[in-house]
């Protein structure tokens, strides 16, 4: 936080939570739609988890999620750490 970095993902239009399980039961901001794209650093994936059995959801490793928070397409994080 301190340097920058929630702040470059916010102005990317990211959202910033807590730790969560958020979207598998739609909590706080609901679940992934039907054609909508969801790249989480969660440790489930599997069909209807995160709502829609149409939705595509991938995982990856937290700083890789960042990154691609910051471009707005999956992004290896050594890209833009580099």
């Amino acid at each position: 936080m301190r340097l920058g970095y929630l702040q470059d993902i916010a102005d990317a239009g990211g959202v910033i939570t807590n730790s969560t399980c958020g979207a598998c039961f739609g909590n706080h901001m609901g679940v992934v739609g039907p054609g909508e794209v969801c790249l989480t650093s969660s440790t489930r994936n599997f069909t209807g988890r995160m709502g829609s059995s149409e939705a595509e959801i991938y995982m990856a490793s937290p700083a890789t999620v960042a990154a691609s928070a910051v471009t707005g397409f999956i992004t290896d994080h050594r890209a833009v750490t580099a």
